[in-house]
Formats: C-alpha cells, structure tokens, sequence
C-alpha cells in the first residue's frame, strides 16, 4: 500500500511499513523513512509506484489552473479526493466494512465461536450477537474510532457509472455514523439550502445507486416491512411499537445497491482468483448456497456472495477470510473441495432458514401483543386469495373463516376476537367491506 502525503511544505509520496491509529511511519520515494500523521495523508493508492505517480503528477500541476481551483473551492469547502473529481471529472467513493477476518482466523477459538453460532439471532428490541461483545466492539465502525477495513472503492464517472475498482485493507477514521431513521432523504432531491449534514456526500452515493440499478436492470418492487421496537422497561410487560418502513424508497434503494455491488463485486474477485467462496445462488426461482460462482436471477448479476457483514454472519466472515488472502496474495484457507467449507456451506443455510423462521415467529408474538396493547377491536386487511387476508398495519397473515368469496386485493374489516398469546394464534371475523 502507498501513500500521497505532505510533509513540511511538500508533497510526497512512499510505501507504508506501519499505520497506525493516528500516524504512519513511510518510506519515501527517495528511499528516506519518515513518521507522519495520519491527517497529513491526501491518497491512498495500490498503483502505480510512488515515484510514477509523483511523476504523473507534476506532469499535471503543470496543466493545473491554481485561479480557476480558488474560484471553485474556497478554503475547506471540500476534501482532496472531491475537488479532484470537480477539476478532473472523475469521483472516488469508498465502502468500508468491517474487518474482523485480520484477527479471526480459521480454526482460531473466535472462528470455532462464530462457527457454532453461525449468524447472530434477531428478535424484537433484543438480539444474541454470532461473536462475543468485546470483539463487535473492536471491529464495528463506530464514530470516532479507527477500525480495520476492507475497502472497496470505485472509480465513477460525474454522472454516477462506475469505471473501475480496488479493494485494499487499511485503517480508516470513521467521522459519524449516521441512523437510517434519521437521513431522510433530501439526498434524491436537488440542492437547497438549509440541508442537513451530509447530503451532499449522500447525494453522490445516490446518483451511483442509481446507475447501479440501471446495470441490473432489476427494479426494486415497492412494499412495506416493519420494524419491531421494544421498550423493556415500560410497565408491566414491556410495550411494542411496529413502525411501517417502505422498501423501494431512495434510502433503501441506496444501501440495498451498494451492497448488492460489494457482494458481487468481491464474488467475482474469488472467482477470477478460483479460489472458492459461500455463494448465494438463485436459478428458476430457487436459492441456495454454493461454493463456485453462479447467477443469481432474482438480483441480476452474474455472481453474489455475502461478504459485507461479517460482524453477524459466518458466510461473510469464510468470505472475508477468503478475500483477504487474495488482496494479499497469500495462500487461501479454505481450497477447493475442502470438506469443511462444504459443511459450512450447509450448516449455514439450514441454520439460517431456521432462524428466520424463530424471527418470523417472534414478530407475529409481538404483533398479538400489539392488537392486545392497542386495545384494537376492529382492523382492516386486504384479501390475498380465498380466505387469506393480510393486515393492512400489520405483517400479519390470517385465515379468515367466515370470509365471503371476494376478489384478490380487495379490502375489508376486521373484528377482532380471541388472542391466545401462548399459542400465538388470533381469532378474527368478518365485518365487511372497508370503505374506499
């Protein structure tokens, strides 16, 4: 890994020996060894050498119009890599990921840990983590911290088409984490005034999503998913709150594409390699897990595999594992036809299923304790087939038995009757039609 750096009034560049938290110790391209800070770092870069782009880059200070640059970007208006997408034309994102896979290694006692668990467990307001907490809290991206990552950046084009891409292993500072449920989405308008932090940089993302879904060609269908939020300590037992969150809406869209891309983007990094990996597959409708390189159909690209949450899934752990040793060009830990890797493959998928089904489960718990809480007496749904109706505020499905022969999709209402908490079960009746 190189480094574009300053140092005492000049621009340098040179091979990193260490980096540390907040500073690196380099050796130049002159071949003098040096200890700078980290802020002091303009460019990290893969190729060329130091001194070819120390090169390159007189060649283009010679062509630089230092008026024009002031004009466009006062002082501290933007960071180095995005006044040389203005100057230049072209934009470098980056997506970082945790990278726990430099200290997990396979058959070490954290591997053993992540490989029993396999995933970690997620129930309403509270969830059994696959590794322990201290080592979540070493390797998650939190705000302030300096993390090792596994990087990808893209090479894109100003109007969002991606050109090219990296993936390096390096440290990087982590500046702000930011909620979901508190961007909005201002980022998939145009500029106003007034904005809040980080739409800009938000804005950017979003025009890449965008040409990302476009390559695919593969529209996300508009739906509602929930979210279940618990508070334990309200009286007596708790209370419930199920909040509707749009999926296809520009915030999805925007996490949901650049995840696809560093899934698939990493899956044919093993590929070209032919080292192997735990893909996810889908053709003629059905998933599975494999570990060669295969479509899958339903995402539109020509290879996925789950590399981009390490922290909760052992897949992307084995995956990790797998692509570290490619970026450094070291000897895999999993070969081909290893046993051990067909039986993570395996484990992982049944073991996955089941704990989605535990999920599903608990969420129709807490959608009962939801209807008991509210005290609702009555309800809408929309007819699904027959006497299948789904809840329209809910992610609950219910067989209706007093249900008149009705038309799919229509609406109706509901009366609510018995809930049976330890059975998890609900009685409802036929109240009619639902106005328009």
């Amino acid at each position: 890994m190189y480094v574009f750096f300053e140092d005492d009034g000049a621009f340098k560049a040179g091979t990193v020996l260490a980096d540390n938290d907040t500073s690196l110790q380099v050796e130049a391209a002159s071949g003098k060894r040096l200890k700078i800070k980290a802020a002091h770092v303009l460019l990290r870069f893969a190729d060329p050498s130091p001194s070819a782009l120390l090169a390159d880059a007189q060649t283009l200070a010679a062509e630089l119009d230092p008026n024009f640059l002031w004009e466009v970007s006062g002082e501290g208006e933007f960071a180095f890599s995005e006044l040389a997408g203005e100057y230049f034309g072209h934009l470098e994102l980056g997506i970082h990921i945790a990278a726990p896979a430099v200290a997990i290694t396979r058959g070490s006692p954290l591997d053993a840990i992540a490989r029993e668990r396999l995933s970690t467990v997620y129930m309403p307001g509270r969830k059994i983590t696959m590794l322990p907490d201290e080592v979540i809290e070493r390797f998650t991206l939190a705000a302030g911290a300096t993390p090792p990552v596994v990087s990808l950046y893209i090479e894109a084009a100003p109007d969002g088409t991606p050109l090219k891409h990296v993936t390096r292993l390096e440290r990087i500072p982590i500046a702000a984490n930011l909620r979901l449920d508190a961007i909005g989405e201002r980022f998939a308008e145009a500029a106003a005034p007034g904005e809040p932090e980080w739409t800009d940089e938000l804005r950017v993302l979003w025009r890449v999503a965008q040409k990302l879904e476009a390559v695919r060609g593969k529209t996300e269908t508009q739906r509602v998913e929930y979210s279940f939020r618990v508070d334990w300590d309200a009286a007596p037992d708790g209370r419930v709150a199920i909040v509707p969150r749009p999926r296809g809406s520009p915030l999805d869209k925007l996490v949901a594409e650049l995840m696809i891309y560093v899934n698939s983007t990493w899956g044919k990094v093993l590929a070209d390699a032919i080292v192997p990996g735990l893909y996810r597959t889908q053709t003629a409708g059905k998933v599975k897990m494999s570990t060669t390189p295969e479509p899958h159909q339903g995402l539109g690209v020509a290879q996925y595999l789950w590399a981009s949450s390490p922290l909760r899934r052992y897949s992307d752990l084995v995956n990790q594992q797998q692509l570290l040793a490619v970026v450094g060009g070291a000897k895999p830990p999993y070969p081909h036809g290893d046993a051990q890797l067909f039986a993570a493959a395996a484990d992982f998928e049944s073991t996955y299923a089941q704990y989605a089904e535990f999920q599903s489960r608990m969420e129709q718990y807490w959608c009962l304790r939801w209807l008991i809480q509210e005290h609702v007496q009555e309800t809408t749904a929309t007819v699904l087939r027959e006497n299948l109706v789904r809840f329209d505020a809910l992610p609950l499905v219910l067989r209706v038995a007093d249900m008149p022969p009705l038309a799919p999709e229509s609406r109706v209402r509901l009366a609510i009757g018995r809930v049976d908490l330890l059975e998890a079960t609900l009685e409802a009746r036929y109240a009619g039609l639902a106005p328009d």
